[in-house]
């Protein structure tokens, strides 16, 4: 895969991700897709994703900004920076409790590609932080 090719993936799955479309994220993945959540436990495949996804959808409601993708020169993996501006929506297990508080945290996620398609997602940000701004 080229960089432009590679470039156009991980854009497509966060455009996807921004209009709230998991069944549109998933076509973009791998069927063994590895998934490395920040402070959790690796998920390996569609199904634990998806799961993930729509608990993430019950418990927030979140839009990336400016997305910065980079990506190596043969395009099996990239890398992205953005801004995560959320809403809490429903409690979170072990987490504060939810009242609708909105956030601001910066992010990233690593990529490898495989086959055209996105083979493992890892996802940092700064949880204390988070944390900070939902307790207030």
């Amino acid at each position: 895969m080229s960089r432009a090719d590679t470039q156009t993936l991980i854009q497509s799955y966060y455009d996807a991700f921004n209009r709230g479309d998991s069944n549109a994220m998933l076509a973009f993945l791998s069927e063994d897709v590895i998934h490395d959540v920040n402070q959790g436990e690796r998920r390996i495949g569609l199904d634990k994703f998806k799961a993930f996804n729509a608990r993430m959808d019950h418990h927030y409601k979140e839009r990336l900004e400016n997305i910065s993708i980079m990506v190596n020169e043969d395009g099996t993996r990239a890398a992205a920076e953005f801004n995560v501006h959320g809403t809490y929506l429903n409690t979170d297990s072990g987490l504060p409790e939810a009242k609708g508080q909105t956030y601001v945290l910066p992010a990233g996620t690593f990529f490898a590609i495989r086959d055209g398609k996105i083979a493992r997602v890892t996802t940092y940000y700064n949880l204390t932080d988070w944390i900070a701004q939902v307790a207030g």
